[in-house]
């Protein structure tokens, strides 16, 4: 009998590439979707899915959601936002801290995998903390590193993939203070200088493909399979600073382009930014600026051959990606 596969969330962003390239690899009678809204997965129920609805929100809806999973694709919160939204208050011990917060919330969806029965877990990490690296000044990345942690604490109970999932080429907007290329300023002011190092974008379908092939590998073959208890970094293909980044940018849209370093004080205070960094009422701005830093860092600039090697091909370029999202606009 064939191992099920789970995914949770499965209707988000990611979550729904993975999905869709699975369905390409195993039956859909192998899966068990698990979602805040399970309406969205209607299509895949009729081709023989199992649905469930479950919400990262209201962590008792998790308690027998992956009855019968085998091997598990846990997503992370789709945000930046550290802070899981959930009431804390029902935890125990209390949390203190934004990021305990969130690994607390991450805790939750592993122990009920756990109590389920579930083999193995993958795990969507990001992009930071220079490739496979324990340590990263991006905010961004705290709760990351402490979900791999934790992860790490239950082998014995469940083995585990951290895939660390490379910054989405989609995503530029929120390392360009915002730019929209539909409505496109001359200078884009954040604070870095735009010199090296860079980023290895990488285009978000593509990750969700290789993450599908990943998951079916181990499923297929659990004792070959390389990554057990590991973390594996998909990457794109080569490092971009930012300066070429917004030059890109520009040349799909047809516009000239510059970047303006201000400092982190400046950032904050820009007036697009306060309204779409804010999460609950908090203000993260300051906590998000901390990306640059890790950019300056080296964290992101990591070329990993294992997109490749699973792709089995190139992955698409960041220009082409690009094209393709802005060009014409």
């Amino acid at each position: 009998m064939s191992p099920t596969i789970g995914v949770f969330p499965a209707s988000g962003g990611l979550g729904s590439s993975i999905v869709n390239h699975l369905t390409t690899l195993v039956p859909a009678s192998e899966l068990i979707l698990v979602a805040r809204s399970p309406e969205k997965l209607a299509d895949l129920r009729e081709a023989g899915a199992t649905v469930r609805q479950a919400d990262y929100d209201a962590p008792s809806s998790l308690t027998n959601a992956f009855d019968g999973v085998d091997v598990l694709m846990l997503i992370s919160y789709a945000s930046f936002e550290i802070r899981h939204r959930v009431d804390v208050s029902i935890y125990e011990p209390k949390c203190e801290s934004e990021t305990d917060k969130d690994k607390q919330a991450h805790k939750i969806a592993i122990d009920a995998a756990i109590k389920s029965g579930v083999k193995h877990i993958f795990y969507s990490s990001l992009g930071f903390a220079g490739g496979l690296g324990d340590e990263s000044v991006a905010h961004v990345m705290g709760a990351h590193l402490q979900t791999e942690q934790y992860l790490a604490g239950q082998i014995g109970k469940v083995s585990y993939t951290s895939v660390r999932e490379g910054l989405y080429s989609e995503s530029f907007p929120i390392y360009t203070a915002w730019f929209d290329p539909k409505n496109p300023v001359d200078e884009i002011t954040i604070p870095h200088s735009g010199s090296g190092p860079g980023v290895t974008w990488v285009k978000r379908d593509e990750l969700g493909e290789a993450t599908a092939k990943l998951i079916v590998d181990y499923a297929k073959s659990p004792e070959k399979f390389t990554y057990v208890n590991k973390k594996v970094l998909l990457s794109g293909q080569r490092e971009i600073s930012l300066a070429e980044t917004i030059a890109i940018l520009g040349r799909a849209i047809g516009k000239d382009l510059r970047i303006k370093e201000i400092s982190v004080d400046e950032y904050v205070k820009l007036p697009q930014i306060g309204d779409l960094h804010t999460y609950h009422g908090v203000d993260l701005s300051r906590e998000w600026s901390t990306a640059w830093q890790a950019i300056k860092n080296g964290e992101t600039a990591v070329v990993s051959p294992a997109m490749k090697e699973i792709l089995g091909r190139e992955p698409e370029s960041y220009e082409k990606t690009i094209q393709d999202l802005v060009g014409g606009l």
